[in-house]
């Protein structure tokens, strides 16, 4: 089965919240006939666009393909929570790479949340954008742990947005009973996911970026001048950015054996109206501690826009909507009673280690993915450092592909089924509050 296809009407985007709020663009066309290019990237989401993005303000001609629409996948689906430092804690990236190592990824991080910001503004991207995420825990031990891990980021790396909350700090600005205080990151943000690639598209190509959606691409034949091919067209250019997260099929099986697709699920309510204040008092955004993350947020027009619930297959389940009810209703127990007005699913992608994957294919091929929930920053991020290192700036690039990337156990046939008993694992964990 295709994950391009497998729970997705071709060219359309899915029907969530966002798809409905935000003014979807005219079908760009697809590729057609023999294109020349300096860089052809596969994939228009955020790698791919800030790709693009970046490449094209620095005179690169840049054609991109794009099997649906700009924004069609994760980028156009999740959360919209933009997270400080990596999706990796400190203390395990201090362990695995040693502290140096760690400090840079940090640094890295915060570069990644000042970019997405820095392109929201200089591009004029009505994307939503507000400031604030609160990481909330289910118990005292947890509670303590992101509180020391709160102080270890301000007296290391002088990082003083992040505020402890107690418990009654806590349940004063998410009245869960579920919850015993956390952490409000007010140098994190939130956003309308889909209307920020929308905006990288235009700004790509206000820069001169080539975008060429319906164009599914069908083979790559390597080489010093790569040359891809679709339905209808083929592109040869001197580089190759492949941009596809979870949907890159067979594209690349090195990437693929490190880089594993999943499945996550989302709601809007109806509007709350004054009962929004018994899901949030301020407006943020909020994860909890989970293994499988709860993930909410307030939308503008007053819907509790709820993430919960992962599958590991190709399809959906058949009522997303009460897939994900479960988990909302065990945090908000108050809320039962609560129409759901749209709800829908994404595929995003994972590593062993929940850390990107970027890893340099050939000398002119290039490929970022394995986001793990936290590509609103990463993958915007990532795409910056390969137009970077097409140019011959590899730095950034090479300190991500540096880090160690085990590939999944079990090969292309078992993989699966040993993650489902991984996760089905956690998510008991994860129910008993440990």
């Amino acid at each position: 089965m295709d994950l391009l296809t497998a729970n997705d009407r071709p060219g359309a985007y899915p029907e969530s919240w966002y798809a409905a709020t935000v003014d979807i663009p005219e079908r760009r066309a697809p590729l057609a006939g023999k294109v020349r290019a300096d860089v052809c990237v596969v994939g228009a989401g955020y790698t791919g666009l800030s790709a693009a993005l970046h490449l094209a303000e620095r005179g690169y001609d840049v054609v991109v393909l794009e099997a649906h629409r700009a924004g069609f996948g994760a980028s156009g689906r999740n959360g919209g929570q933009l997270g400080s430092g990596q999706r990796m804690d400190q203390e395990a990236l201090a362990r695995l790479v040693g502290q140096a190592g760690a400090d840079r990824l940090w640094d890295m991080a915060e570069e990644a949340k000042a970019l997405v910001k820095e392109l929201i503004a200089r591009h004029g991207i009505d994307c939503d954008l507000r400031p604030g995420v609160a990481e909330m825990a289910r118990n005292a031990r947890e509670m303590a742990e992101l509180h020391a891990s709160a102080g270890r980021m301000a007296e290391r790396h002088g990082y003083a947005l992040a505020q402890p909350l107690n418990r009654e700090a806590g349940r004063a600005l998410c009245p869960s009973p579920a919850y015993h205080g956390g952490v409000l990151d007010m140098g994190a943000a939130h956003l309308n996911p889909l209307a920020y690639a929308l905006g990288l598209a235009r700004a790509a190509e206000a820069a001169g970026a080539r975008i060429f959606e319906g164009s599914r691409v069908t083979a790559i034949e390597e080489g010093a001048r790569p040359v891809l091919r679709s339905a209808a067209g083929e592109v040869s250019c001197d580089h190759l950015v492949l941009a596809c997260n979870g949907y890159l099929g067979g594209l690349s099986p090195k990437v693929a054996a490190r880089v594993m697709p999943i499945n996550n699920f989302i709601v809007a309510t109806e509007p709350l109206g004054a009962r929004r204040t018994e899901v949030l008092t301020r407006d943020v955004a909020v994860a909890d501690t989970n293994f499988v993350v709860n993930y909410f947020r307030l939308s503008p027009d007053g819907r509790l826009l709820f993430g919960g619930g992962e599958s590991y297959g190709y399809r959906f389940p058949a009522d997303i909507a009460a897939v994900v009810r479960k988990p909302m209703t065990r945090i908000f127990p108050h809320l039962a009673d609560v129409r759901i007005d749209h709800a829908w699913g994404g595929t995003l992608a994972i590593t062993m280690r929940r850390m990107p994957y970027l890893v340099r294919l050939a000398p002119n091929m290039l490929s970022a993915s394995g986001y793990s929930g936290h590509g609103v920053g990463s993958a915007t991020h990532a795409g910056r450092l390969m137009a970077e290192a097409v140019a011959g700036q590899a730095e950034g690039f090479d300190t991500m592909a540096a880090l160690p990337a085990r590939p999944f156990p079990g090969g292309r046939h078992l993989r699966g089924p040993l993650l489902v008993l991984a996760m089905s694992w956690y998510a008991l964990r994860d129910r008993l509050g440990r």
